[in-house]
Order: C-alpha cells, then sequence, then structure tokens
C-alpha cells in the first residue's frame, strides 16, 4: 500500500517524510493470525461512516467477545447490537466505505481495518436481542503502536436489564457536554477520504487535553505518534471528521460531526506541552446516547507516553 497525497503532504510539513516512507509496507489488507486471536478476544470496536450529507460519523459498536469474526484472510464479519439513533446503518447504505478501529485497553493495542461494507438486519441473538451484521471486504490492515492509550478493565457486564435507550441531538455543546469533554482522557477519532475510504483512531491525553473553546468549537493536541498521519493526511484533504466520547463507567456516548483545521502555527503550539500540531474542530450537530452498553470498565493507569504538563 502507499500514502496518499494528503497523508505525503502532512508527512513532508512534519518533516518526517523519510521515515514515513519505509512505513507504508507495515500496511496491508490481509487478516494475520495475530489480528484474528485479536479479534476473538474483544467486545467493542470503533467505526467511522459518511452520511449522505458527506459528514463524518464515529460510532461504538458491540457484541460479545468474537462478534468480530474473520471468514477469510480478506473478509470479516461483524455482529452487532443495533443502537437506532446512530446513523452508522443508514450512512453504509449511503457510502460503504467503513474504517474499524479495534483497541484492546487493558493490553494497549489496536488495529485498524478499512474497507468496503455490506449491510443486513440480522436474525435475533442467543439472547432475543435483534442484531445488525456486516460484512466488510479489507483494502487496508495495519496495527498502531500503543502510545496515549490508557489501560483500563472490563470489569464486569452490567448485570441488570439494561435501560431504555435516551437520545438528543443539538446543534451545539451544553454544559454537562463540556463537563463530559474536559474531563475525558480519551476519545476516538473518524476520517474520510474518497479514493482511501473511512479511517477510525484513538486520542489519549490527561484530562483537559479537548479544550471546549465555546460551545461550537473544541481544539486538542496532535502529539508524536509513528508519522503515518493517517488522520490528520485526510483531514487535510476533506476536512469533515467525526469525534466519540465513551463514558466507560455509565455506557453512554457522545457523538460529534463536524470540521476540522490543522494548526501550525509555534505560538499556538507552546501553550501545549508536547502539541506538534492542534486540531481546531467545529461542531455541526452532537448526538448524546445514554444507555448503549452493558459493558464496563475500570481505570488502570494513563499512558506513559504522554507528555507531562509543564
Amino acid at each position: 500500500m502507499s500514502f496518499h497525497p494528503g497523508e505525503i503532504a502532512i508527512q513532508s510539513m512534519a518533516q518526517v517524510r523519510e521515515e514515513a516512507a519505509s512505513l507504508d509496507r507495515l500496511i496491508g489488507n490481509r487478516i494475520s493470525q495475530g489480528a484474528q486471536a485479536l479479534l476473538s478476544t474483544q467486545s467493542f470496536a470503533i467505526a467511522a461512516s459518511v452520511d449522505r450529507e458527506n459528514r463524518v460519523w464515529a460510532s461504538l459498536l458491540i457484541g460479545e467477545p468474537g462478534f468480530v469474526e474473520v471468514l477469510d484472510s480478506h473478509t470479516i464479519q461483524i455482529r452487532f447490537l443495533p443502537i437506532i439513533s446512530d446513523p452508522l446503518f443508514q450512512n453504509l447504505l449511503a457510502h460503504p466505505q467503513i474504517g474499524i478501529l479495534i483497541i484492546d485497553l487493558e493490553n494497549r493495542r489496536r488495529l485498524r481495518l478499512n474497507g468496503k461494507a455490506q449491510v443486513q438486519i440480522g436474525s435475533s441473538s442467543s439472547t432475543g436481542e435483534r442484531q445488525n451484521q456486516m460484512t466488510i471486504q479489507l483494502q487496508e490492515v495495519f496495527f498502531n503502536c500503543p502510545k496515549y492509550i490508557q489501560t483500563r478493565y472490563q470489569t464486569a457486564t452490567n448485570q441488570e436489564p439494561l435501560a431504555p435507550l435516551i437520545s438528543s441531538t443539538r446543534v451545539s455543546l451544553n454544559s454537562t457536554d463540556r463537563q463530559w469533554i474536559t474531563t475525558a482522557d480519551t476519545f476516538f477519532i473518524a476520517s474520510f477520504y474518497a479514493d482511501t475510504g473511512a479511517d477510525a483512531s484513538h486520542r489519549g491525553g490527561f484530562p483537559g487535553f479537548v479544550q471546549v473553546i465555546s460551545p461550537n468549537q473544541l481544539v486538542f493536541p496532535d502529539y508524536a505518534g509513528n508519522n503515518m498521519f493517517q488522520t490528520l493526511g485526510n483531514l487535510a484533504v476533506n476536512p469533515y471528521a467525526g469525534l466519540l466520547f465513551v463514558n466507560f463507567e455509565q455506557g453512554h456516548t457522545l457523538q460529534l460531526t463536524g470540521t476540522s483545521k490543522i494548526i501550525w502555527e509555534k505560538e499556538r503550539l507552546s501553550q501545549i506541552t508536547g502539541a506538534q500540531r492542534l486540531i481546531e474542530f467545529t461542531i455541526e450537530q452532537v448526538l448524546e446516547t445514554q444507555n448503549v452498553t452493558p459493558f464496563r470498565w475500570q481505570f488502570g493507569e494513563y499512558s506513559p507516553a504522554i507528555p507531562a504538563p509543564a
């Protein structure tokens, strides 16, 4: 696989083009034994998709371990519990490109799978819950480094019947949203480039690393990474992005869709310790959903890669 023009442009601006050129060999289109072993143990994933208005969304997928099944070295199937308020299913009917992030929080491992999805309404699961299903023909498969992943441990599945989903949409952040975002240590980001498809990735930092500038604007740092720049490369050619914040203790999600701008000015970078770049994110829509998942996670420790505050 080779990098697209947006990725090359960001690599060049970051002055890591020569180093990055040696990394494209790490991106394949086949499921390795190591990837298959990881998939068999995970109970949630993040999906990136694009709606009919070309807005980008990041969505949470949940299921019992093994809900991501390898059909062959180029194909996976995901059976997941539908979240009625989430736009993912309708998005894939309009744009089949999808990005999947598998992230093992306990062991700080992450795998990215990008391709094209075929979706269908599935049958009821063994617990009587209706499941959706998608089959994905893979175009890109690669592991990422463990930087900035906070460890979390799945403590249990909520033993009480899952309360009804409660969803609400708005065009700006309310006070609860602001509190959620400014105390978060983790979020997920979705991006899209037409020639290569959708991509889902991860961001982590100490609480407060995502700043709320106004009810419609956030800013967050881009720390030193693996120099591939899949996310920023996509944003360089298509500013639409989706953010997903997960309340790991209560099972709620906050989805934001909007546009992004990459900031390189040294004066602004100096205001956030360790920032190599900043991303300004302008919000177009907010979707809050409560009681999304019965799974619960307990915080373990922060990533040692996070830059220490000045």
